[in-house]
């Protein structure tokens, strides 16, 4: 690979599993390729389904900041906050640099770090843990329990996550969606999608009161586990929160592209 196929890489699959979502949330969803953004953006409570990304290759510090003020004014003319999603790896030198400065310049403050990553490294032996068992999400019921996870690992509120995910026909048949269960009661999740080829990590959480034992990393390696058997994909990809970095790698995952994620000034 050359030094930009991963990096375009994440940046395509955000676009293509983003779509996905947004329709599954709203048929009406607001999904379009603009010269050098995609906008996948359900309008809804959950805010990591309101999502603009930059898609040029190689900006300059001129373009990005015209593309910077171009998605924060699709982001203005919304009802509901979302973010912009930016893959670092695809600015030159002279776009990085003047980053922060343009951002701002935007009306956009920087909200938290993320970091693309992908791995040729399934299929992943069937996972165990001593305190979980696995039950896939295939009822409204546990759809809930897998919203809910996602709000408190993320601190939103319970309904901006069930505002995303509830009903939804997607998560129940199409994603390998899984709960890890502690004495039955969900304490983690992970789901797997496939995407252009590829099985994509989507919404790995951990409630806040049982992190650090190794249950989002069991579920995430179930999520792979049942999407290789399943689809016979043997390249995965995700977009890592600063609290996920860690885990991925001791998985197979490398890094490549930083991800910045941008919301719109108070």
């Amino acid at each position: 690979m050359t030094d930009l196929a991963e990096p375009i890489e994440s940046m395509e699959q955000l676009a293509v599993v983003w779509r996905a979502m947004v329709l599954d949330r709203d048929a009406g969803a607001d999904v379009r390729d603009l010269p050098g953004i995609a906008v996948r953006w359900a309008d809804c409570r959950f805010a990591f389904w309101n999502c603009v990304t930059l898609t040029d290759v190689g900006a300059d510090a001129e373009l990005l900041e015209r593309r910077l003020r171009q998605a924060a004014d699709i982001m203005r003319a919304k009802r509901h906050p979302g973010f912009l999603w930016l893959f670092e790896d695809l600015l030159d030198d002279g776009a990085r640099s003047a980053l922060g400065a343009a951002a701002g310049r935007a009306g956009l403050e920087y909200a938290f770090p993320g970091t693309g990553m992908a791995g040729d490294l399934l299929p992943v032996p069937e996972p165990v843990h001593p305190d979980l068992t696995f039950v896939r999400v295939t009822t409204d019921e546990q759809l809930r329990a897998y919203a809910d996870l996602n709000s408190r690992a993320y601190g939103f509120p319970l309904e901006d996550g069930r505002d995303g995910l509830g009903g939804s026909r997607l998560w129940k048949e199409e994603v390998y969606a899984y709960l890890g269960m502690r004495n039955d009661v969900p304490v983690t999740c992970a789901g797997t999608v496939e995407a252009d080829g590829r099985l994509f990590v989507v919404l790995v959480a951990t409630d806040p009161e049982w992190q650090r034992r190794g249950y989002g990393e069991a579920v995430t390696r179930k999520a792979l586990y049942e999407g290789a058997r399943s689809t016979g994909l043997t390249r995965a990809t995700l977009h890592a929160t600063a609290a996920g970095a860690p885990v991925y790698p001791r998985i197979g995952f490398r890094p490549n592209s930083p991800v910045h994620f941008y919301g719109l000034k108070g």
